[in-house]
């Protein structure tokens, strides 16, 4: 693996809140641009909780973007789908129900591009490569902020632990439940702060590839999605297909009520929310925990910065996981921003940097929540126009990925400098004009 290099420190001190993709990816691209940067992780050690995570073309390009190195190690340990018919699949759609449409004569439902091959990563695999980049000494662990505040011209850091740490600037990558949103939109949008229920919970699991073989032959090893109404099933190989992700969803018009974390259920509990599924996919259920997880968004932030306290990743817009987009978005805020914050030379243009940031990367990110939204209610046949019609629902889904995979992000950066440059010479005047008693100079 990549030892860590750090070129030396430059620019404003900054404080990532978060050692998650989002706030390692950012620190990457801080430390490769000589900026003094420290991840304070609430947690005692980096988390592998999660399975799959998979890229797409515009998160290639990210990871790229950040560190060439990062794209070299990630060829290393990606997985792909297995069957050459399925390399430019994002999934295959097929019917949940008994015999998976083969008795209606449905037998594939390509969705994909000829530009597009299909990858994915173990998490596990991720921070891996992701924290041989970083000097341990830049990450602390067993940090949970519990206040933060602007001071005079710091931002001030408060730990559960009673110590106190001041920066330049801190960036929340915490996570869909962060206490950065609250400091961020709390005196903006206070309505915006809390976590949204999708109206949807699943329940997850890893199985050995072999054995998804033994009970699905065919239709193991590669990425698909088995629907029914209200219902329905991911399954993707991983850990370079010696094993297969899956997430089967349930729509739930009820309102969540057992807090934000995973609920614990029976395996008939399980089971009877698949009734109707081929009885090939409720096998699968074996190599599930019997944990009931709710599906959290976050489809309105008005602002991602407030001052010098600025938001990326998750704690910004979480999205439901219908488009396998909401890891590529984090990826492309790390971008972005650590480019901008590499142009700073002062402190005091920080908010300049997070402005820019903010109206290049929000309404992307935020129009990603709202049709990942649309997405699964497409494809667990919720959709008041399209409903169980397969055709439709692989047409329009052959229709919806091509903005966010053919996204030119070397354009963003070219944008954000240029807006970047124009508010800093706006400021430079302004404080010309001040300094020179309010006689204006050109």
């Amino acid at each position: 693996m990549t030892k860590p290099t750090k070129a030396p420190e430059t620019g404003p001190d900054i404080a990532i809140l978060g050692a998650g993709i989002g706030g390692l990816a950012l620190a990457i691209g801080l430390i490769k641009r000589g900026l003094s940067v420290t991840i304070y992780e609430a947690a005692d050690a980096f988390s592998t909780l999660g399975a799959g995570i998979g890229f797409g073309p515009n998160t290639l390009n990210a990871i790229s973007l950040i560190d060439e190195r990062f794209r070299e190690q990630y060829n290393k340990v990606k997985t792909e789908n297995e069957r050459p018919e399925f390399e430019h699949s994002i999934f295959d759609a097929l019917y949940a129900e008994d015999g998976f449409g083969e008795k209606r004569g449905w037998t594939s439902g390509f969705v994909g591009a000829p530009y597009f091959t299909r990858s994915s990563a173990h998490r596990k695999d991720l921070l891996e490569i992701m924290t041989s980049f970083i000097p341990s000494e830049t990450v602390r662990f067993g940090k949970r902020a519990i206040t933060i505040e602007e001071v005079e011209d710091k931002v001030k850091i408060v730990f559960e632990d009673g110590e106190v740490v001041f920066a330049d600037a801190v960036v929340g990558c915490d996570g869909v439940k962060g206490i950065t949103r609250e400091a961020v939109l709390g005196a903006i949008a206070p309505e915006e702060v809390p976590l949204k229920y999708l109206g949807m919970y699943c329940y997850r699991g890893i199985i050995p590839m072999d054995k998804a073989k033994e009970i699905l032959g065919k239709h193991a090893g590669d990425a698909k999605w088995f629907l029914v109404k209200g219902r329905g099933m991911v399954l993707y190989p991983i850990s370079r297909g010696k094993e297969e992700n899956f997430v089967f969803f349930v729509k739930d018009d009820e309102p969540w009520t057992q807090g934000d974390s995973a609920v614990p259920c029976t395996k008939d509990d399980m089971i009877k929310d698949f009734a109707e599924f081929d009885p090939r996919l409720q096998k699968l259920l074996d190599w599930s925990k019997p944990l009931r997880w709710p599906i959290w968004h976050h489809p309105d932030t008005s602002t991602y910065y407030n001052g010098r306290i600025c938001l990326l990743g998750d704690v910004a817009h979480a999205s439901s996981p219908h488009q396998a987009a909401g890891a590529g978005q984090g990826l492309e805020d790390a971008v972005v921003l650590a480019h901008l914050l590499s142009l700073v030379k002062d402190p005091s243009q920080l908010e300049h940097a997070f402005k820019v940031y903010d109206s290049i990367r929000r309404p992307r990110a935020q129009k990603v929540v709202a049709t990942s939204l649309e997405a699964g209610i497409i494809y667990l046949w919720l959709h008041p126009e399209i409903g169980s019609d397969m055709e439709k629902i692989v047409e329009q889904a052959n229709q919806r990925f091509h903005w966010i995979w053919q996204h030119d992000l070397s354009s963003d950066l070219e944008k954000a400098e240029l807006e970047f440059s124009r508010l800093v010479v706006a400021q430079q005047k302004e404080d010309r004009f001040a300094n020179n008693g309010g006689s204006r100079v050109s």
